[in-house]
């Protein structure tokens, strides 16, 4: 999970040819120009350079989770448990998820080296509502890897609810650990302890 979002943290911050046409479909330039900004502000920024977690995290927070559909990745994180919790336990659920994911790339970013990422071309329908956005990362010496980013049009607009890296979901992988915590202390012991997790990545800070 730790290479993972690592490698996810790569794609926000990679050196990428941007400048998107005109007719480039909007999931493709959406992801282009977060890229754009989020490495034009760490360019800047010497503190995020640093490594300072208060500001990375408020990079993440306002620049990068608003163009993820985190009740949709939940859900699918949660697998077919979600039936069973009820409205207030959903929306705990979403919400510490949601933190984990914050703490879990604030810690990232200080992997992060000088890879080149390549977003590839996106063909979709005018009325597509659920495509996939493929990226390439050039890593110096090694192998390239590829990340997808499965996105869906929503009413607010393009949302990613979950990436692949080599193939490997983000949200398959925590469905398990998830799963597992659940047949043992039931969806409030998920709930639990998702909270122990986060309050103790934000007490190590």
């Amino acid at each position: 999970m730790k290479k993972i979002i690592a490698l996810w943290v790569g794609v926000l911050l990679a050196c990428v040819s941007l400048g998107a046409q005109a007719n480039t479909p909007e999931p493709e330039a959406l992801i282009r120009n977060t890229v754009e900004e989020v490495l034009s502000i760490v360019r800047q920024d010497k503190d995020i350079q640093a490594g300072n977690k208060e500001k990375v995290t408020a990079l993440v927070d306002s620049k990068v989770l608003p163009h993820f559909n985190f009740t949709h990745m939940t859900r699918l994180a949660v697998g077919r448990n979600w039936r069973k919790a009820t409205p207030e336990q959903r929306e705990v659920l979403e919400i510490e998820f949601r933190n984990l994911l914050v703490r879990t790339y604030t810690n990232a970013f200080t992997t992060y080296q000088d890879q080149e990422v390549k977003v590839l071309p996106l063909k979709m329908a005018s009325n597509d509502t659920d495509v996939t956005v493929k990226t390439l990362i050039k890593n110096k010496g090694k192998p390239p890897t590829y990340v997808n980013y499965d996105m869906e049009k929503t009413a607010r607009g393009w949302k990613v609810y979950d990436l692949l890296i080599e193939g490997v979901s983000l949200v398959t992988n925590y469905r398990g650990t998830f799963n597992d915590q659940i047949k043992q202390n039931g969806i409030d012991g998920l709930i639990k302890t998702l909270m122990e997790k986060n309050q103790s990545q934000v007490a190590s800070n």
